[in-house]
């Protein structure tokens, strides 16, 4: 490590240097005076840049405006670069209405489209697989732009990483991951985060440029990220670049620094960023020390002046139907009447259907999963899709479902749709942290849509086994802010899937792997919307109502023929909203009711509705709610364990019961 910073600033001009000089001061003078409203309790909580505002600095004074930058704890430089309004930054601060989330996520958690920064999550790998969807989004539209993501030397411990970072590099993306290497995670030292010498050697793994750079000394961060973007903007490629810093003070200001060595403080205090630059401007007669003093009091002018603005603004105000209002991003319905020529289909052809119709009907609309260009995915869904609108549209991914779900709502955010098909919707659990944490809580937190659609071929009866035949729906019908829907005929898995690439909001589309090509009938030809959220009747009877969907539609509909069973067969087909209104109809009319699923009994969606009904209904019962769903054990390979693991059998059994009550 150097001892002190050489400056060379032979080749910035002296307008430019006082620029990244006053950059520097400004967040440096904020932060001041946040540790002073802590300790008075007038914000809840703080993460320190200080030390680190070069990093901030130099990386945005670099950018152009319109390029999105991801940052994190500690670059509030990035927000004051980017000239965002004092006011609203002490508004957020302070959990107030007129801060950026409504007082819905504190300190640095909020972006704002505005000013092309997006907010992070607390979990720090995913925003760089945003960062790379940005990005993707500019090569395919061939803009000469690029976005940068920040992460700390911790972060790059998450496998979130290691998957942005492989898919970055195989897919030749402009985009600049900045590692900002301060020492420690919290307390975790970096011998106790990484064994290799330097982070940006793990650059060469995936086959990508990468360089190390003094993160306190402004003028270096500057140069190379300019030079880099200006590279990648002409021809695209990501970089990863370590900073080499330190945290003068803890991760966030409860936890001290107790466990951080005197000398090494003492060290980096001398490679001040603020102090060294101004001592160089100084000695080089770029700056006088009466300017210096100008300065300064001109930004605390601003800064009490934000200040007594922000205490003026009232404290958020909401009502649970304000709160509910936003968990969404607001969508009209297309109600374009289906056509009256049909085409008899497979409901595996139904989905290949709604996808090319949905391709044709939006040019910013892109495909993504593993196996699904020229091979067509696993189950050939996707078969003939590259050579009719491209490979760029269509696209292989590597196998990190997680990156690929980032870079999915990365598109989002400027402007695009994306579909990403989860080979099984097993596999999931990878994508997990994205779907739950960034795609649900996009609109709520800082109100820019997620649009994104994710397929999940699901399902068993096929002895696949535990890891390629679960029923995962309800792991998501629990998350605010996904819709979630599950058809059962070919017509519907049609209308509802465009009508999910419609609608700006995550959709989880479950497919039932075992109807693909058991499951035929006609089909509307072109283009047409299913309303999602609204259930359908299948059958009208009196004796009882079943509630299901899925394959439940065609275990009920076939029992109900054989057993000559007058029933109301309700296919829920939304299973996030559900359209309780048909289930109050049908209860009130049969006055007994049985819910049927696929997925195992104990916190599957059945609980709910039973629930509902229980609260709502419950003086129009003439019999218990009953339950019918899968054992509550993994879903077994043999067949005849599957059998016992299905609810097919025991809905027979049921269905005798609730008659004899």
């Amino acid at each position: 490590m150097k001892k002190t910073i050489k400056y060379d600033t032979s080749n910035i001009s002296k307008k430019k240097q006082i620029q990244l000089y006053k950059a520097l001061l400004k967040p440096r003078l904020i932060e001041e005076k946040m540790l002073i409203l802590l300790r008075q309790g007038r914000i809840s909580k703080w993460f320190s840049g200080i030390g680190q505002e070069a990093i901030s600095v130099g990386c945005t004074m670099a950018l152009d405006s319109d390029e999105k930058i991801f940052p994190m704890h500690r670059n509030l430089g990035v927000f004051t670069t980017r000239e965002v309004p004092l006011k609203r930054l002490f508004c957020q601060w302070q959990g107030k209405m007129a801060g950026f989330t409504k007082g819905r996520d504190r300190s640095f958690h909020f972006g704002s489209s505005d000013y092309n920064i997006v907010g992070m999550i607390s979990h720090l790998g995913p925003q760089l697989s945003l960062a790379g969807g940005v990005a993707l989004s500019h090569k395919l539209n061939k803009r000469e732009k690029i976005s940068l993501a920040f992460t700390g030397e911790g972060g790059t411990s998450q496998g979130e990483f290691h998957e942005a970072l492989n898919t970055a590099a195989v897919w030749k993306l402009p985009v600049i991951f900045c590692i900002e290497n301060n020492g420690y995670g919290l307390s975790t030292p970096t011998s106790e985060q990484y064994a290799c010498k330097d982070l940006a050697d793990k650059a060469i793994g995936y086959g990508m440029k990468t360089e190390i750079v003094d993160g306190n000394n402004v003028i270096e961060v500057y140069e190379t990220i300019d030079r880099i973007a200006k590279k990648i903007r002409k021809s695209p490629e990501p970089y990863l670049i370590e900073f080499k810093t330190f945290r003068m003070r803890g991760h966030e200001e409860a936890s001290g620094t107790k466990y951080v060595p005197k000398e090494l403080m003492d060290t980096w205090a001398k490679k001040d960023p603020l102090k060294t630059f101004e001592n160089h401007l100084i000695k080089n007669a770029v700056i006088l020390q009466e300017e210096v003093d100008l300065w300064s009091a001109e930004i605390k002018t601003e800064i009490k002046t934000g200040l007594e603005e922000s205490y003026t603004e009232p404290a958020v105000s909401s009502t649970e139907t304000g709160e509910l209002a936003d968990v969404y991003a607001p969508h009209s319905h297309d109600d374009t009447t289906p056509s009256s020529e049909v085409t008899e289909m497979r409901f595996i052809d139904a989905i290949t259907a709604g996808l090319r119709e949905s391709m044709k009907r939006h040019d910013n609309l892109v495909l993504m999963g593993q196996d699904i260009a020229d091979y067509g995915g696993v189950f050939k869904v996707t078969d003939g899709f590259t050579k009719e609108f491209g490979k760029g549209r269509v696209r292989n991914t590597p196998l990190c479902e997680s990156a690929i779900v980032g870079a999915a709502l990365g598109l989002t955010l400027e402007g695009d749709k994306a579909m990403m098909e989860m080979q099984f919707a097993d596999f999931v659990t990878c994508g997990f942290n994205q779907i739950v944490n960034n795609l649900a809580k996009s609109h709520y937190r800082w109100q820019h849509k997620a649009d994104v659609v994710v397929r999940m071929p699901t399902g068993g009866g096929m002895g696949a086994g535990p890891f390629h035949s679960q029923s995962n729906e309800a792991w998501f019908t629990k998350t605010p802010g996904l819709k979630v829907v599950y058809p059962s005929t070919p017509a519907q898995a049609k209308g509802l899937l465009i009508a999910a690439i419609a609608d700006p909001n995550p959709v989880m589309f479950f497919e039932h792997k075992g109807m693909y090509r058991s499951i035929t009938e006609d089909v509307p030809d072109g283009y047409y919307e299913l309303e999602i959220g609204k259930a359908r009747t299948v059958a009208e009877g009196d004796e009882m109502t079943i509630i299901t969907y899925g394959m439940g539609v065609h275990w009920s509909t076939a029992l109900a023929e054989e057993m000559k069973l007058s029933a109301d067969i309700i296919d829920l087909v939304s299973l996030a909203p559900i359209d309780y209104a048909a289930i109050d109809v049908s209860v009130k009319k049969t006055n007994r009711v049985i819910i049927l699923h696929e997925d195992t009994l104990f916190g599957g969606i059945g609980g709910d509705i039973s629930a509902y009904i229980s609260e709502h209904l419950f003086e129009h019962l003439d019999a218990p709610v009953k339950r019918v769903a899968s054992l509550d054990t993994p879903i077994p390979f043999d067949k005849g364990l599957e059998q016992i693991f299905l609810p097919k059998d025991r809905f027979r059994v049921a269905v005798g019961d609730l008659l004899d009550y």
